[in-house]
């Protein structure tokens, strides 16, 4: 458990300081009235530090794997970090997959259920050009406009980690777009840039993208970026829009996962967070719909965390790390790699 002040957690130290707050003033007041009216503005703020989530508590789909490394070749190492979109009556899933070498390509993988998959025998993204060579093409985000599939992923080439760009109609031929967001060159990401995370809707004419980048003293944040087309990209803002937090479980990295959801209230967007152990676990923060660069809501607390074997022991232990989310059948399924070795899925309720 993250502890907070005085030995508690964060979620128990904050109703604890409404509770505080109520009673103090509750105690100043002068009449009926006007203790009734802050105590109806106390408990309207209190609210608003826990909205409602658009899916409710998260539990495993299955306990074990649902991809796991096979044969001896391509995906031998590690399968892991999958993107999911639903198309037709299927969910399809893109798979980082590793060889022993460490080069990364990926794999491609359908349901019908959300949790059995038939794998293609060959990947359908492979590294190819100069910033992909030797390392691969790690961690796919997937996110569909008009018919077109938009993949953004991290070209490695053994030496520098960039975000990159592909677009495809079928999920399997893909047209490389570049590096969109440069390692080194950036406003506070002055090292590699990674996992983008693309807005799935059009907001005051702009297209929206949260992805992480390195700051100078080797914190993983999360920055956001706008586009007029979905192909050239530019920062938004001088700072991190998602910080990491000293003493917490996001102490050390805070990654964007899956492309947010868009609700009439905020942008719920699922994130990877990493404590000073590098123990992976899962957080949501909300933005402001009107303005994206305004956080408005964070979990105090993970929703979600390592708990299996087969998550805690693999090629990077301890690590939960979510990726894709498809709606399917009235619940929300999220795909995730566990421990850099095999993906997972859990499930919640879908909340209308």
């Amino acid at each position: 458990m993250i502890r907070g002040r005085q030995g508690v957690g964060p979620a128990v130290f904050a109703a604890q300081k409404w509770a505080w707050m109520i009673r103090e003033l509750m105690i100043s007041a002068s009449s009926y009235w006007c203790r009734l009216a802050l105590l109806l503005l106390l408990l309207s703020a209190a609210a608003q530090e826990s909205p409602r989530l658009p899916f409710g508590a998260w539990k495993r789909a299955s306990e074990g794997p649902v991809i796991s490394p096979r044969g001896s070749g391509w995906e031998s190492a590690g399968t892991f970090n999958p993107a999911v979109v639903v198309r037709g009556n299927k969910i399809v899933m893109l798979y980082r997959a590793q060889n022993k070498q460490g080069t990364s390509r990926l794999g491609y993988a359908e349901s019908l259920d959300g949790v059995h998959f038939e794998r293609r025998p060959d990947p359908v993204f492979a590294p190819s050009a100069d910033y992909e060579r030797d390392g691969g093409v790690e961690d796919p985000r997937l996110v569909e406009f008009d018919g077109t599939y938009f993949l953004t992923y991290t070209g490695y080439n053994k030496k520098d980690a960039q975000l990159c760009l592909a677009t495809s109609r079928d999920l399997i031929h893909w047209d490389r777009k570049g590096v969109i967001l440069p390692a080194y060159k950036g406003n506070w990401n002055v090292k590699w840039t990674k996992s983008g995370a693309i807005v799935p809707a059009k907001l005051n004419g702009k297209y929206w993208m949260y992805f992480l980048g390195t700051t100078a003293d080797n914190k993983d944040q999360m920055g956001l970026a706008s586009s007029m087309d979905l192909i050239k990209w530019k920062e938004e803002t001088k700072l991190p829009v998602l910080p990491v937090r000293e003493g917490m479980f996001d102490s050390r990295v805070a990654e964007p996962g899956p492309s947010p959801l868009v609700t009439p209230t905020g942008i719920v967007l699922i994130y990877n967070g990493a404590d000073d152990k590098l123990v992976y676990r899962t957080g949501v923060a909300i933005f402001d719909p009107k303005d994206p660069r305004k956080l408005v809501w964070r979990s105090a607390e993970p929703i979600f965390a390592p708990e299996n074997e087969w998550e805690k022991v693999g090629q990077v232990p301890n690590v939960v790390f979510v990726e894709g989310m498809v709606k399917w059948g009235g619940r929300d399924l999220f795909y995730y790699g566990g421990a850099d070795a095999n993906v997972g899925v859990a499930e919640a309720q879908t909340r209308h």
